[in-house]
């Protein structure tokens, strides 16, 4: 899924999430910087997350990549107190998309060293990359 269409599936999916007060494009938080991502305002405090997205192997950009569903992806569900992309990433989970084949939750991997983030691979083989900025 290409970071535009991953973006309004999140803000839909967000604005539905308990503990979520507010959510909106980085564009309209005032970040030009950033073409795709979300500020996302969760139990009082504001969290703005970057979305890049990576084509499956040998695909361009024109036409998109169609859709592929498989089984939803394993996940944990995490409350708003834990690490930011485990919270995320349960939250993504928790909605059971059948284009979604992992989440892998990266201050869970091993020595935790590459910050805050999810990385999504769909099945279709594209991934996107979610980074806490």
């Amino acid at each position: 899924m290409h970071p535009a269409a991953f973006q309004d599936y999140a803000v839909d999916l967000l604005k539905n999430t308990p503990d979520v007060q507010r959510v909106q494009s980085l564009n309209e938080a005032g970040d030009a910087k950033h073409p795709y991502g979300l500020a996302v305002t969760v139990a009082g405090r504001e969290v703005r997350w970057q979305m890049i997205g990576q084509l499956a192997e040998g695909a361009k950009h024109e036409p998109p990549t169609a859709a592929v569903q498989g089984a939803p992806a394993p996940f944990e569900a995490a409350p708003v107190t834990a690490a930011p992309d485990a919270w995320l990433a349960g939250v993504i989970g928790a909605a059971e998309s059948p284009e979604i084949a992992t989440l892998d939750v990266w201050s869970a991997r091993e020595g935790g060293g590459d910050g805050h983030g999810v990385t999504i691979t769909w099945h279709n083989g594209e991934k996107t990359f979610v980074r806490k900025l």
